[in-house]
């Protein structure tokens, strides 16, 4: 007889974060489902210092293994935990996030009615007096809450349910992405483009804690414009037409987003902190098309001919 809990995989990817991770796989050993029915994949992504033992310490508590891989970034690493799901569906969680005790009956309750969607769950900021997280997350909300029910809708890579079947047939997330940066965003717009479904489950919590400082913050925006640099590199190279800049009235939505509950120094101060993440965001776009170009310059010199500038050679700590 079949099971009525369907089976999950949870993939981790880590770098240099183990007191996240193991706030991370607490709220996993303690999820109200069968320890039976979903198993934990960590993929290190060559920490200074190996979580082994910290991995280690869990596997009385659940069905838990380490994968160690070079630096390649998180797509790699969450390609690589997917290849090892023995699942029905592959969930991905970031090791900076704790997900609620009923995330994945959550998830289980969507997927019997939408066995074959992609489920996007709610992230919500833990860090809230933290007015660079909290801006983040402000960015995140509006864009996905912009783009939903829309041919380009997409959900973040830190609360984000598959089916494993159709994960692998589509050829999981661009290893060309190597930032952590605009990967989730390509995965969902492929997902799409191969006809398939993708659905918001705001049952399904996870609670982000990525503290931030305003270097840190400057640097996450610049990485996510250097990220959608390759996106659309990647959207127009399989012969998709050329992304557009959304219309002015998505850029002023984003920045006045923070005053749409009221008018505060708070909100001031996140509007202003949203303007400064716009323009890192143009500046990481900016230094990745000349840093290309350069580099597609170089190598036509050497070959005598043209040749297509390529992604990232080795990829940064860009969580930081």
């Amino acid at each position: 007889m079949a099971s009525p809990f369907p089976s999950f995989t949870i993939v981790i990817p880590t770098y240099n974060r183990p007191l996240q991770l193991l706030e991370c796989l607490n709220s996993l050993a303690a999820l109200d489902y069968p320890l039976d029915r979903y198993q934990v994949i960590v993929v290190d992504d060559q920490s200074d210092q190996s979580p082994e033992s910290l991995v280690a310490d869990f596997c009385k508590r659940m069905e838990v293994t380490l994968l160690v891989q070079p630096h390649r970034g998180p797509a790699v690493a969450r390609n690589a935990g997917a290849a090892l799901s023995t699942g029905e569906y592959v969930v991905f969680i970031d090791d900076d996030c704790v997900a609620a005790s009923d995330w994945l009956c959550c998830l289980a309750t969507s997927f019997a009615v939408k066995s074959d969607y992609a489920l996007g769950g709610l992230v919500v900021n833990r860090l809230t007096e933290n007015p660079y997280s909290a801006a983040s997350q402000e960015i995140v909300d509006f864009i996905c809450r912009y783009f939903r029910e829309s041919e380009r809708s997409f959900f973040t890579s830190n609360n984000l349910a598959v089916p494993v079947k159709l994960f692998r047939e589509i050829g999981g997330f661009d290893d060309q992405i190597a930032l952590a940066a605009a990967e989730d965003r390509e995965f969902c717009v492929r997902w799409l483009r191969f006809g398939h479904h993708l659905a918001f489950e705001p049952s399904a919590i996870v609670h982000h804690a990525h503290k931030l400082t305003l270097r840190r913050f400057w640097r996450q925006h610049f990485n996510y414009g250097r990220g959608a640099y390759y996106f659309r590199k990647i959207i127009q190279s399989s012969g998709q037409a050329p992304l557009k800049l959304e219309s002015a009235s998505f850029y002023s939505g984003l920045v006045l987003y923070p005053f749409s509950k009221g008018i505060s120094l708070r909100s001031l101060q996140l509007f202003l902190l949203l303007l400064l993440s716009q323009l890192a965001n143009a500046f990481g776009f900016f230094y990745e098309t000349m840093r290309s170009s350069r580099q597609h310059f170089g190598e036509s010199k050497v070959l005598g001919e043209s040749a297509p500038a390529g992604a990232p050679s080795a990829p940064e700590n860009s969580r930081n």
